[in-house]
């Protein structure tokens, strides 16, 4: 198989790329440091870009539509966490909320460009990484531009994702690709978890075994995991009203990325 992992340098990310290279499998890994990138065991092929810009959101699809004639995995692994403890609301390079623009806008784009690839290679997948501690979106303050706290916009950004991937899974039924989000296990020891001064309690390896259980197995597709457990994501992924007002002022924010069809 040939594999994308997004925020494949380090943590779950960087767990999972190595034990698939480690596995045989082709894995293209993705990174914001060319040196780290490059340091990452096994990588067939490594690609460097800041999601929290859609430009270069926009330049990593094109990348890898040059380099490669098929994709069988999409991980959307890369992500912002909560932040350290009182930091303040924070900015992308286009001016959306740091969270929202990392977690959300730049899978949704990134899958979006990388779709052609993904069709021509079916059966393959897409696995978003998203989180269950997920919390209502407020459709109004989409970009929690009042009252901001870093861990309410961290869990808005994923219940986001979590809704995407259920628009996405219906949306692609029949084309041959599989959808579908986890939340690969509970703070893990990784640095996201650390900066927000929270104390470990599961291994990377544990999150790691989760995710790769969604890139190797047909686990069907529209579903979301609590590791190898699937469960129901909160109640607003379901709101067919929430979904379409979300889908669509996501659609006008990256009208701009996405070619027109």
């Amino acid at each position: 198989m040939r594999i994308l992992i997004t925020g494949a340098t380090s943590g779950l990310g960087r767990s999972v790329a190595e034990q698939l290279s480690q596995a045989g499998e082709t894995v293209l890994v993705h990174g914001r440091d060319p040196q780290r990138v490059a340091q990452v065991a096994g990588a067939s092929r490594g690609y460097v870009a800041d999601l929290a810009s859609l430009a270069e959101v926009r330049s990593l699809a094109e990348q890898v539509r040059a380099e490669n004639d098929r994709l069988d995995v999409l991980v959307n692994n890369a992500g912002v966490g909560f932040g350290a403890p009182g930091a303040g609301r924070q900015l992308s390079r286009d001016g959306h909320e740091l969270r929202f623009a990392v977690n959300y806008l730049a899978p949704v784009l990134l899958t979006q460009l990388l779709l052609p690839l993904l069709r021509r290679s079916a059966p393959s997948r897409v696995v978003n990484v998203a989180s269950l501690g997920q919390v209502p979106i407020d459709l109004g303050d989409l970009e929690m531009a009042n009252r901001y706290d870093g861990v309410t916009a961290y869990r808005r950004s994923k219940l986001a994702l979590v809704a995407y991937s259920f628009d996405l899974a219906e949306q692609l039924r029949g084309d041959g690709i599989a959808v579908n989000s986890l939340h690969p296990a509970t703070f893990m020891d990784t640095g996201m978890v650390r900066e927000a001064g929270v104390s470990p309690v599961t291994s990377v390896r544990e999150g790691a075994a989760a995710t790769l259980r969604l890139i190797t197995e047909d686990v069907g597709t529209g579903h979301f995991f609590d590791g190898t457990r699937e469960v129901p994501a909160h109640p607003q992924a379901y709101d067919p009203a929430m979904r379409r007002q979300l889908r669509e002022t996501t659609e006008r924010i990256l009208s701009t990325h996405i070619p027109a069809s």
